[in-house]
């Protein structure tokens, strides 16, 4: 473990880029590209489409609702070991699967192992990254997730490939067989010790601590409004479009262009982040505000290059929104509960997430069209960028130095015994902000 004051902003962190790169792409890359094994599953056990999309339903729910498990065991054994064995566990539920006879077999193996090691996988990694660097941070973190755009256009037909030639058990032991790959890569994590470490205790510390922090509860209550309406356009956009006429193949390429927009906006807004005076929340809460205007706005495009033309923008200004979300986290809880705070803000976040699509469908049931879905899912973003502007130093005209991190998150730290710091006890004296 290397011994450091500060995030080095470089040096061995570029590897950590490459890591959480591939690793992104091996998680949230899979998921996105899931939807080609939907139709074999459901001619090869006669189920219907829903029970189908459970699947990857309840992988997602587990990715997301045990973030918090795969951070409290980072923070007490460090990033490495846990990615890991998250990379085991992905790729022993996609072995597993290719030996199911039934739906539940599917839910057990895919949805529950290979959710558990995903949970592992993702939200150590990226906090792992934040820690690596300060000045570089927005930029470090729009090149690692641009892995997951790029992983999605090749990992679609190259599955889809796999099954034509190996049917669709030998192409998930083959997809099994890729996830091992996050093994490798979580080997690259090396663990960073830096001075704000041993002032924040163990992870139960740190959740209490968390938990008594109001600019973290704000942030996490702005972004649970903002994940609400982000993913609105990915389930609904394609049928909106055949809704106003058009063909299923420009629609779905319509999709296409919103996932090249969205590479484009995350390595823009990295590289915006890093230069741009001022803290990193005040460009999250631009590019919330214009992806919200952008989704209420859909609706009125009846026309096909109005329509194309809101869609790009929606791709970029989401796109660039994602990279920033990470970054503002470390300036408001410190590096030093980088791991806590995001695996805590993940599991609350994915409600707005789960919530955010059936609601959508069911308003499109209830009215007959997606114009109420859009307005609804932009509202949810304007909500949440209107709720950055409660956090700390919002208005400020400079950006905090790692050094000056460190200093305003000593209102968060929680006192703690030597002991109750090496065991990760809980304290009972907390210092609210």
């Amino acid at each position: 473990m290397a011994n450091r004051v500060e995030p080095p902003d470089g040096g061995w962190g570029w590897i950590v880029v490459l890591s959480a790169f591939f690793q992104s792409a091996l998680v949230f890359g899979v998921l996105r590209s899931f939807g080609v094994f939907f139709l074999e599953f459901a001619a090869e056990f006669k189920e219907p489409a829903a029970r189908v999309s459970w699947i990857t339903s309840i992988g997602i729910a587990v990715q997301q609702f045990g973030s918090p498990v795969g951070s409290a065991l980072s923070t007490q054994f460090g990033p490495r070991p846990v990615v890991m064995t998250g990379g085991i566990l992905a790729a022993l539920g996609m072995m597993l699967a290719s030996f199911a006879t039934s739906l539940t077999h599917l839910y057990l193996s895919i949805g529950l192992t290979s959710g558990a090691g995903w949970a592992l996988t993702f939200t150590p990694t990226v906090a792992c990254l934040s820690r690596y660097f300060s000045k570089r941070r927005s930029l470090a973190t729009g090149l690692a997730l641009t892995g997951i755009g790029l992983s999605s256009f090749v990992f679609s037909p190259f599955f889809q490939w796999l099954i034509t030639y190996y049917s669709w058990r030998g192409a998930l032991l083959l997809v099994a067989a890729v996830s091992l790959h996050i093994v490798a890569f979580g080997a690259l994590l090396r663990p960073l010790k830096l001075a704000e470490d041993p002032a924040v205790g163990g992870p139960m510390a740190q959740l209490f601590s968390l938990l008594h922090h109001r600019p973290f509860l704000c942030y996490t209550v702005a972004l649970t409004l903002i994940n609400a309406g982000y993913f609105i356009p990915y389930v609904h956009l394609v049928a909106h479009a055949q809704d106003l006429g058009w063909d299923p193949l420009p629609a779905a390429f319509l999709l296409s262009l919103v996932a090249v927009a969205d590479l484009a906006g995350r390595v823009f807004s990295g590289w915006l982040g890093d230069v741009t005076p001022g803290p990193v929340a005040r460009l999250l809460a631009l590019w919330s505000f214009l992806t919200g205007m952008a989704l209420a706005l859909l609706p009125v495009a009846q026309q096909s290059l109005v329509l194309t033309v809101l869609a790009i923008a929606y791709g970029f200004t989401s796109g660039a929104l994602t990279p920033v979300a990470f970054s503002v986290l470390p300036e408001l809880v410190g590096i030093g509960r980088i791991y806590s705070g995001l695996g805590l803000l993940q599991m609350v976040e994915s409600i707005g997430g789960l919530l955010g699509a059936p609601l959508s469908g069911y308003l499109r049931d209830l009215t007959g069209s997606y114009t109420v879905s859009f307005v609804v899912a932009g509202a949810f973003l304007l909500s949440g960028s209107l709720g950055l502007l409660t956090l700390p130093g919002f208005f400020c005209f400079s950006k905090p130095s790692a050094t000056e991190q460190y200093s305003m998150t000593k209102s968060l730290e929680v006192r703690v015994s030597p002991k109750t710091a090496e065991y990760g006890e809980e304290s009972p004296g907390v210092q609210d902000p």
